[in-house]
């Protein structure tokens, strides 16, 4: 059986505006969703983030892309151009530091709505236990 995570609902103030700066950054495409009330942003082949504006509370998202170098590069110049505030650690300070304890490299950065975006060119959560 293989089963792949299709898209999922990102709770905005402003879905497009927050559509567009994760889309931006990731070098993705981004726009009005087919379908429903979205903003979707189109990270692969298989995965949309649909972004949906909300008044309501909403809890802090965590949403980890697994790169390769090349894009991490390619990703990680256009946050350090916009000066958006990235760390090495899930929680810390924001240090502009690169994780590399895991024989890759990652970051973390918060989006204006407060969701965590972590960028990682190797997998922790893959590693043998």
């Amino acid at each position: 059986m293989t089963i792949r995570l299709d898209h999922t609902i990102v709770p905005s103030r402003s879905k497009a505006e927050s559509a567009k700066r994760l889309a931006d950054l990731l070098g993705v495409a981004h726009g009005v969703a087919a379908a429903g009330p979205f903003h979707a942003v189109y990270v692969n082949d298989g995965l949309t983030l649909d972004f949906i504006d909300t008044d309501e509370d909403f809890p802090i998202y965590h949403f980890c892309f697994h790169v390769s170098d090349d894009e991490f590069d390619a990703i990680l110049g256009p946050i350090q151009a916009a000066g958006i505030p990235y760390r090495a650690n899930v929680r810390g300070p924001m240090d502009r530091r690169i994780d590399t304890q895991f024989g890759g490299r990652g970051i973390y950065w918060n989006e204006p709505d407060g969701h965590q975006w972590e960028m990682l060119t190797v997998s922790y959560a893959r590693q043998p236990p």
